[in-house]
């Protein structure tokens, strides 16, 4: 791997991380602002729904991730052999042409002669 694509995909896990982290601080005001409407928890209550809450929003994140690293998978197999049916028929075809404007010429180059 050359330093450009060390560089892009840097730059790719801090993009995930940053916007890991910003999941995660939204799903924690959203759980303080919920437990903190419901009355009658203790303070250690409080801090077990938030954990079990965002211990739940990382678990959802990181089947998301997998799921659309696993799809994104998926099709870059199907383009790769997309593309290899489409350059074996492009090459097919390139030497069938070749092969015949060579014959051509040498016809045509014998009945000059």
């Amino acid at each position: 791997m050359d330093a450009r694509q060390e560089a892009a995909r840097g730059l790719t896990d801090i993009e995930n991380f940053l916007y890991r982290e910003a999941h995660l601080k939204a799903a924690h005001r959203r759980v303080s602002e919920f437990v903190a409407g419901v009355r009658g928890l203790n303070p250690e209550q409080k801090n077990d729904i938030e954990r079990w809450y965002l211990d739940e929003q990382r678990h959802v994140a990181r089947m998301v991730t997998d799921h659309i690293a696993d799809s994104i998978s998926v099709v870059e197999e199907q383009h790769h052999v997309r593309f290899g049916r489409w350059l074996r028929g492009t090459m097919l075809s390139m030497a069938l042409i070749t092969t015949m404007m060579l014959g051509l010429c040498v016809v045509l180059i014998a009945n000059v002669v």
